[in-house]
């Protein structure tokens, strides 16, 4: 029962608090996006007792910001504590939700429609837009939130696209236990910790024709091994009570 209280508590800290974030951001947005106002996202972990470890360092040279999703607080975190002024990758669909769009639509934020099939065109020049304007950027290869179990879902092309045409330098980065940390559908706080593990910066072998998947396959074992260690209690009382 506390446990849904602490995340009722935390979805209205979010709705309350959000608006008036957006607000600061259109009054600010003139200097770097309004990066400022969205650096206060910070707020939300400390306020609602949300603990999130954090292994290894950004590379600020890094142009491509690559990780998996699990939760709205995967984006939450990386505008709280990434050095850089992020510009995210985001379905048109969540720039058009009434007032929260403003979040994703006021610093200039790339929207694109995956239906059209001109997005990808759309996509690269907005990103070398971004990139000329020094801000790196941030998208969820599996283009939707996973479960937060041990699988990802698979990667979808337009980072490896966006990779290979503008010649990147990647850093990838894996959340674990980020949905267990807060969950908005159904809003639920399974855990007190998750964690970010930050690894290191490349650029890919262009010519090799499977640079994207053996990513996608390093990014795993990476979250596999952090998974297991994060989870070792709860999949030892699951195996205890089967």
């Amino acid at each position: 029962m506390l446990a849904k209280i602490r995340a009722i508590i935390a979805t209205l800290s979010i709705a309350l608090y959000l608006p008036i974030i957006i607000v600061q951001i259109y009054l600010t947005r003139k200097w770097n996006n309004g990066r400022w106002a969205r650096r206060q996202c910070r707020w939300f972990f400390s306020l609602n007792g949300l603990k999130t470890e954090c292994i290894g360092e950004y590379d600020k040279d890094a142009q491509l910001f690559v990780m998996n999703h699990q939760s709205v607080i995967d984006i939450i975190y990386f505008e709280s504590y990434h050095p850089a002024n992020l510009c995210w990758v985001a379905k048109k669909q969540l720039g058009e939700i009434p007032l929260y769009g403003h979040a994703l639509k006021a610093p200039d934020m790339i929207l694109i429609d995956r239906e059209d099939k001109k997005s990808i065109v759309y996509l690269l020049k907005e990103a070398k837009r971004r990139l000329e304007e020094k801000r790196p950027i941030a998208i969820f290869p599996e283009g939707t939130r996973s479960k937060g179990g041990e699988d990802f879902l698979p990667f979808k092309s337009g980072a490896k696209i966006l990779a290979s045409k503008l010649k990147l330098r990647i850093q990838p980065a894996v959340l674990i236990n980020t949905r267990k940390l807060y969950n908005s559908s159904p809003i639920s706080i399974e855990t007190g910790m998750a964690r970010v593990v930050l690894m290191e910066a490349f650029t890919p072998d262009f010519s090799d024709e499977q640079w994207y998947e053996k990513l996608e396959k390093s990014m795993h074992e990476v979250y596999l091994k952090h998974y297991y260690e994060l989870n070792q209690n709860l999949l030892s009382n699951n195996e205890a009570k089967s």
